[in-house]
């Protein structure tokens, strides 16, 4: 296994510290709100990699956090906490937006075929651990009282931009350019360890501290939760690569300051989700969730299959009409899938050669383009149904495209076409009695029109055909 390390920023042969066990950690949600489906992207590239992990032979231990204190709504370390900022939208408890977006965003994860994580374990369970950790920062002098507050001490980190490769010079307070400095820091990339009442006194849930009742800041959640579950060592760390800075940076800063040795070895980082505006985000234009898209008719699998096609580390554009490509090639697949019959034995020798080919091709820093390319790769080689079936099963441990249906459902109806291929289907129509009529010109509009969308029509002695791009 080969992937690129954000650290070293290099593609590096993956060798976890103890031999076959893998500790991994990756940033879970802040329950404040429904994930769009640019976070998902996220968990789903993430999932991707644990599954690919595991199919290669490794014991992978995944831990999450939840999110449900202490997120800011600037990573500055200013404005409301997100999780307060949702509870006044809505007129309930923290806690309650908590369980609810909760519950929502795993039953999203469950809809795109994400594994849920060995262990979950929200930030307010943790309490203990923080105040310990930063007890331990203070005692080291790592970290320093102000206001009432407590900081982290940057300068006292020699490395501190070692992930961002930039100096601190470049670096923003936040990740926003309207963010204010914090006149409080020592250094304007220090950044709280804890919150106490002095500052938001609207803040709903807090907590005993020996620096006065408050509440953790949200860097100091993933240090402490990877450390209780994973140990003092961490193999693998995932997010998107807005987590870079400042989260990443300060969780390196503060964990290899209380550890007192390297931390973590590998960092993966999942490019961003954009639409044709920008950046994907839950505060402009239509608020993209998988119930949007399921209520447009969209199989959220599709959905997977249509961010498989491209490499994590490439920021992706999404498009309804990308997604209407997407979702027709998938369910043309899943058609062509269906027609194998279940007949006869399984070639276990192809199937362990394939399992081999795709490792090779997924392996090469999650290269789930290629990954995909071996579904075709099986579906083409000259072995029985039953070989292909085997095989497809085999390597969709990884891809979850729910390729290949138990015996007892295999005769269920297959996908719906979607709407993208019933307007082919329908233009084929139209194009076939354009030419009936010798209407040349519009026929060859047609098939143009289709070609610049990516579908190239196939003409054939019984009919015309067509493949997507």
């Amino acid at each position: 296994m080969k992937l690129y390390n954000t650290l070293s920023r290099t593609v590096e042969e993956f060798i976890p510290r103890d031999g076959n066990k893998v500790q991994m950690y990756t940033c879970g949600p802040t329950v404040y709100h429904f994930a769009h489906i640019g976070n998902l992207r996220t968990y789903m590239m993430e999932d991707v990699l644990e599954k690919a992990l595991r199919y290669a032979g490794y014991d992978v231990k995944r831990v999450m956090n939840i999110t449900d204190v202490g997120h800011l709504t600037s990573d500055g370390d200013t404005g409301e906490d997100k999780m307060l900022k949702g509870a006044k939208r809505e007129k309930k408890t923290v806690l309650e937006i908590a369980e609810f977006y909760k519950d929502a965003f795993f039953k999203d994860c469950e809809k795109l075929n994400i594994k849920t994580p060995d262990v979950i374990e929200p930030a307010t369970q943790c309490i203990p651990e923080f105040i310990k950790t930063i007890e331990g920062l203070i005692e080291r002098g790592f970290a320093y009282i102000a206001d009432g507050n407590v900081y982290f001490d940057t300068s006292k980190i020699a490395d501190y931009n070692a992930l961002t490769g930039h100096s601190s010079d470049e670096l923003m307070v936040g990740v926003r350019e309207d963010v204010t400095e914090d006149t409080s820091k020592k250094n304007k990339s220090d950044f709280v360890l804890w919150f106490t009442k002095s500052k938001f006194d609207d803040q709903e849930l807090k907590w005993d501290s020996p620096w006065g009742v408050g509440y953790p800041g949200w860097h100091i959640e993933c240090s402490c939760i990877s450390m209780k579950h994973c140990g003092e060592y961490l193999d693998i760390h995932c997010g998107g690569v807005d987590n870079i800075f400042p989260h990443h940076t300060n969780e390196i800063a503060q964990s290899e300051a209380y550890l007192g040795h390297k931390w973590c070895n590998y960092w993966f980082h999942v490019h961003h989700l954009n639409d044709e505006t920008g950046k994907m985000s839950k505060s402009k234009g239509e608020f993209l969730t998988v119930s949007l898209l399921e209520s447009k008719g969209y199989n959220p699998v599709a959905y997977r299959f249509f961010c498989l096609q491209s490499h994590y580390r490439k920021p992706l554009v999404f498009s309804y009409e990308a997604l209407d490509q997407a979702s027709a090639t998938y369910n043309k697949l899943l058609r062509k899938i269906a027609g194998l019959k279940r007949e006869g034995e399984a070639d276990m020798e192809f199937v362990k050669a394939n399992k081999e080919r795709f490792l090779k091709a997924i392996g090469n820093d999650m290269n789930t383009a290629l990954g995909i390319t071996n579904i075709y790769d099986i579906l083409k080689a000259q072995v029985n149904d039953a070989t292909k079936l085997e095989a497809l099963r085999d390597i969709d441990a990884v891809l979850s495209l729910d390729l290949v249906k138990d015996e007892e459902t295999a005769e269920a109806p297959v996908t719906e076409k979607s709407d993208f291929e019933r307007e082919i289907e329908a233009l084929i129509v139209e194009r076939a009695e354009a030419k009936r009529a010798k209407n040349y010109a519009r026929a060859d509009e047609i098939r143009n029109d289709l070609k610049t969308r990516g579908v190239t029509l196939i003409d054939t002695p019984q009919g015309t055909t067509y493949t997507i791009d």
